[in-house]
């Protein structure tokens, strides 16, 4: 089996403390946190609390199917954030990896044609992504398991 990149849950609270820092250091002050579901849940929650942003919105996308493994193209699920809600906004989308950049493209696009500002924190940048982030936590080549998809689902005994 090839080498992974292995984050654990301790890594993951100082990664979004230092993508949060960032932020603030860059200075840009959102006023909309966008996480796209699900992989981007944990990280827009722990930059909400960071940076104080209580608007905390969600765009559910599928895109993987398993390891590697993924439809023709981007779908994005409903309930769907509602643009007038975005309108004029700062927004700061969150999500755990920038792997292919469709999701996150699918994403910006919405987001740009309401918002005032957008700007893509993820912890995992690959060099492939057709989407260039402003905030990474760390850029790799290989296939990441985060603490909250490494083990299978739970199902009844």
């Amino acid at each position: 089996m090839e080498e992974r990149e292995e984050l654990s849950w301790q890594e993951f609270g100082a990664a979004s403390r230092e993508l949060a820092q960032a932020v603030a250091d860059d200075g840009f002050r959102p006023g909309v946190v966008l996480s796209i579901a699900r992989g981007g849940l944990l990280l827009a929650g722990a930059l909400g609390y960071a940076l104080d942003v209580k608007s905390i919105v969600m765009m559910n996308v599928l895109y993987y199917t398993g390891v590697d493994e993924r439809t023709e193209a981007p779908v994005v699920l409903r309930p769907t954030p509602d643009g007038e809600d975005l309108a004029g906004a700062r927004v700061l989308i969150a999500d755990d990896v920038a792997d292919t950049g469709a999701t996150l493209r699918v994403v910006r696009d919405f987001c740009v044609a309401h918002a005032s500002e957008v700007r893509i924190a993820v912890l995992y940048e690959k060099p492939q992504s057709v989407v260039p982030c402003e905030y990474v936590w760390r850029r790799t080549e290989r296939w990441i398991n985060f603490p909250w998809s490494a083990e299978p689902p739970v199902t009844s005994a």
